[in-house]
C-alpha cells in the first residue's frame, strides 16, 4: 500500500468509526474504500475481499480486491464465491414472502404440512435423519419462526453428534441455538411431500425480478468460468466445493455483485407490506449466549448478555444509528458478513474468500457504516477490535 492510502486508511479508522452518536457517515468514496480493503488484508494476510455499499436501499459501490484463486486471477465483482450462511438470510427472506402470500403461516406447526409423522419420512439425505426423532413428540410444535430464529432445539448439524443422530437438546421455542438442521427442516416442510422446489421458488420470487444471473442454490458449470477458491486460516488453498444440491442452510454461489443487489432489496423491503418487512428484522427470540457458537452452550448471566434478538434468518439489534440486523457466512475458508441499517436503508456487504479476513471484519465494517452497535464480540469473539 502506498503512503497516501495509508494515510487515508489512518483516517477512516480514526473519522469514520467514531462518528457522532445516532448520526450516519457520508457513503465512502471508492479511494476511501480501497485504502480500508488494502489496510486489511495486509493485517489479516487475506488474499481476496469484496465490499458493497447500500445506501437508500440502491447498490452505491461494489469493488473488489485481490486474488480469486491461487493462479493469481483477479477477484471481480462478478466472480462467483460461496455464499454459505447468507443463505440462510435470503431463505428466511424468501419465507416471508410465501408467509405475506398466504402460502405458509409463520407460527403455525409445520406437522400441519406434512402428510404423516415426521419420523415416518426416515433418514433422508438431501434433508435430515427425521427417523432419529421417533418418540419425542416435541417436532410437532416445531413452527417457521422457530427455525428462523434458530429455536428448534437441534444442534447445528446431526453429524456433529457424537453418535450421529438428531435429538431435542432443549424444547423449542424456548431459547436460541443455531441450528442448519432446523433450516432443513422448514425447506423438507415446503417439499417433502410434493411440494414446489424451495430452489425454483428463490429464483423466481427473487432472482430473476432482481435481474440476478450470477448466483444460484445449486452448481451450474457456468460457473467455472470466473469461480473464487479459497484460503483457509494455515493459508492452504481450498477449492470451491461444487454443491450439487440445493440447501437452504447454505448452498448459495453468488457473486459480490448480485449479493450486493440482494441485500439492498432485502433492506428497502423488496416485494413484501411494511408490516412483513418490518417481521423479517424483528428479533422475536431473545439471544442469551455469550457467543454464536459452539451453537449448543449454557446461557450467559444476564449481565453478560447482549441485546439481540433472532428474526427471520437475521440477528436483530439496536445501537447509536438505531435498529439493524445483520447475518453472517463461514466455513474454513469463506468469511462473508452483511450489516444492515433501517434508519437510511444502509448495508454493507463484505465477502473473502480467505477466512482470515474475518478477523478485520468489526473495524472494517464500524469504519465504512459509522459505530453501529453490532455485537462484534457475539459473533467474532477472537476478531481484532
Amino acid at each position: 500500500m502506498g503512503k497516501r492510502h495509508w494515510i487515508m486508511a489512518a483516517a477512516a479508522w480514526s473519522a469514520l468509526a467514531s462518528g457522532a452518536a445516532a448520526e450516519s457517515v457520508p457513503v465512502p468514496d471508492p479511494d476511501t474504500i480501497a485504502a480500508l480493503a488494502r489496510e486489511t488484508m495486509e493485517a489479516s494476510g487475506a488474499k481476496g475481499l469484496a465490499i458493497a455499499v447500500i445506501d437508500g436501499g440502491a447498490v452505491r459501490s461494489v469493488q473488489t480486491f485481490g486474488l480469486r484463486n491461487a493462479k493469481g486471477e483477479p477477484l471481480t465483482p462478478q466472480t462467483i464465491m460461496y455464499g454459505a450462511s447468507l443463505t440462510k438470510a435470503v431463505f428466511g427472506y424468501w419465507t416471508a414472502m410465501q408467509a405475506e402470500r398466504g402460502r405458509i403461516d409463520l407460527d403455525a406447526p409445520l406437522a400441519a404440512r406434512l402428510a404423516k409423522p415426521l419420523p415416518d419420512y426416515g433418514n433422508l439425505d438431501a434433508y435430515g435423519n427425521w427417523a432419529d426423532l421417533a418418540g419425542d413428540e416435541r417436532w410437532r410444535v416445531i413452527t417457521p419462526r422457530h427455525v428462523l430464529n434458530h429455536a428448534t432445539g437441534f444442534a447445528n448439524f446431526s453429524f456433529l453428534e457424537p453418535d450421529g443422530k438428531l435429538r431435542f437438546h432443549f424444547d423449542p421455542a424456548s431459547r436460541y441455538g443455531y441450528s442448519g438442521e432446523g433450516i432443513m427442516l422448514l425447506q423438507f416442510a415446503f417439499e417433502g411431500d410434493g411440494g414446489a422446489s424451495v430452489g425454483e421458488g428463490v429464483a423466481a420470487d427473487l432472482f430473476a425480478p432482481l435481474g440476478l444471473k450470477d448466483v444460484g442454490l445449486m452448481w451450474r458449470p457456468e460457473f467455472a468460468a470466473n469461480l473464487a477458491d479459497g484460503w483457509t486460516e494455515s493459508g492452504a488453498v481450498e477449492p470451491h466445493d461444487e454443491r450439487s444440491r440445493v440447501r437452504m442452510a447454505g448452498s448459495m454461489d453468488v457473486s459480490p455483485e448480485a449479493m450486493a443487489q440482494l441485500a439492498a432489496a432485502m433492506v428497502r423491503g423488496f416485494g413484501l407490506s411494511p408490516a412483513m418487512r418490518a417481521e423479517f428484522a424483528r428479533g422475536s427470540m431473545a439471544i442469551t449466549t455469550r457467543t454464536q457458537f459452539p451453537s449448543l452452550q449454557d446461557e450467559a448471566p444476564e449481565a453478560e448478555r447482549f441485546a439481540i434478538g433472532a428474526g427471520l434468518g437475521v440477528i436483530a439489534f439496536n445501537g447509536p444509528q438505531g435498529a439493524g440486523y445483520f447475518k453472517g457466512g463461514h466455513n474454513a475458508s469463506t468469511a462473508n458478513m452483511m450489516v444492515c441499517l433501517e434508519k437510511g436503508q444502509r448495508c454493507v456487504v463484505v465477502m473473502s474468500n480467505d477466512v482470515r479476513a474475518e478477523r478485520r471484519f468489526p473495524k472494517l465494517i464500524d469504519a465504512l457504516l459509522g459505530p453501529t452497535g453490532m455485537p462484534w464480540r457475539w459473533e467474532y469473539p477472537e476478531a481484532d477490535y
